[in-house]
């Protein structure tokens, strides 16, 4: 019996109460705040549901069966983990008293396999032609971020987008609990090591990406950004590793790069403001936004946006290609929207003919200059 198998069967054990819960494909996420107060989210919708673990016991136990398993850490010394079921579901567990009510477990679930583009449209977050967009963008090296709030799924636009990356390309995956699952054959998954009661061992997504550009990669992927990283990145996309892919926590598409900027004044490296911005606006070519609705649950693209430098006040400027439109509500109490061309074109609309891609533009022709 293999370690995986064995892992399974004692999870299946330990978090018996929400299993139920986890095989449900309906159902995104697992919120446990105390051993007998569970939530779930399904359809974008939170519920309370019946189910309780035993005791607080129960649920600890639950928790250090995960971490014993994934190599992790917890205790009064360390009372926060990110970990990863053998499904490839995402963990965070705060241990009291960080959390007052009793240990908080969160699990993310992940569609086998990752989503689509094609998944995206179908689930109305995309049109044909943003994503077609989206696909050439991938193909002609942008550099491209997804920026959201919590829950907007982030990871999953990251994961669909990453689809475009040609096979015979060489992809280096760094994030801090592997969640994506790249449908490329050669990728490299690198995941951050937490230091062990000695603070040995340990490895940063710092350490990770400056690790990677020994490996030879033609393309990095980052899961998220969240500190000094962020002015690795940018340079490393200054230097010749274009067509970079990575997401970070913001609402806006100016405050994506704003929050890049001040992610790289957080490394060691003392960069004044004023590089800081500059690096980042030539660095980034395309931000993806994502919002997530309460009204329905639903998670869309909000806007489609090219970042072209900096402005004569060094303010950044952008440009949105594509942005929701809101039309009211289906007789169901859904949102109705749609992702629109604004009828502008990215500063690179003549690349596809020139590099050979126009074949593969039909539904996003107004973007292109494909006239030779």
């Amino acid at each position: 019996m293999s370690r995986e198998t064995i892992f399974a069967a004692s999870v299946e054990y330990f978090l018996g109460p929400i299993m139920p819960f986890l095989r449900d494909p309906a159902v995104s996420e697992v919120m446990v705040n105390r051993h007998d107060q569970i939530y779930i989210e399904k359809g974008g919708r939170l519920t309370k549901t019946d189910a309780q673990f035993p005791s607080e016991d129960a649920l600890q136990s639950a928790v250090h069966n995960v971490a014993q398993w994934v190599g992790r850490r917890i205790d009064e010394s360390q009372p926060v983990m990110d970990a990863r079921l053998p499904n490839g579901s995402r963990v965070h567990v705060i241990l009291p008293p960080a959390c007052r009510g009793g240990t908080c477990m969160t699990i993310r679930k992940f569609k086998p396999g990752g989503l689509s583009l094609s998944d995206l449209i179908s689930y109305g977050s995309l049109t044909e032609a943003a994503a077609e967009f989206l696909r050439l963008c991938v193909r002609l090296h942008k550099n491209m971020v997804v920026s959201g709030g919590t829950g907007t799924g982030k990871t999953s636009m990251l994961n669909a987008i990453s689809t475009a990356i040609p096979e015979e390309e060489r992809v280096v995956v760094i994030e801090d609990t592997s969640e994506l699952r790249l449908t490329q054959e050669h990728c490299v998954y690198l995941e951050v090591q937490k230091p062990d009661a000695q603070q040995r061992g340990g490895l940063s997504i710092r350490q990770l990406f400056v690790a990677s550009l020994r490996m030879r990669p033609d393309r990095i992927v980052v899961g998220e950004v969240r500190g000094g990283e962020s002015l690795d990145m940018i340079q490393a996309m200054l230097s010749g590793h274009t067509g970079s892919l990575t997401t970070v926590h913001a609402n806006t598409t100016r405050d994506s790069l704003i929050r890049l900027e001040t992610l790289s004044l957080m490394s060691d490296v003392a960069l004044p403001v004023y590089v800081a911005r500059a690096q980042v606006a030539a660095a980034i070519q395309v931000v993806v936004q994502l919002s997530r609705f309460s009204e329905d649950g639903s998670r869309r693209v909000t806007r489609i946006t090219e970042v072209l430098g900096l402005g004569s006040e060094q303010q950044y400027l952008t440009r949105d290609l594509f942005v929701l439109r809101m039309r009211g509500r289906d007789p169901q109490g859904r949102l109705l929207g749609q992702l629109e061309l604004t009828g502008e074109q990215p500063s690179f609309a003549a690349e596809p003919l020139e590099q050979g891609l126009a074949d593969q533009i039909v539904h996003s022709r107004p973007l292109w200059n494909l006239t030779p």
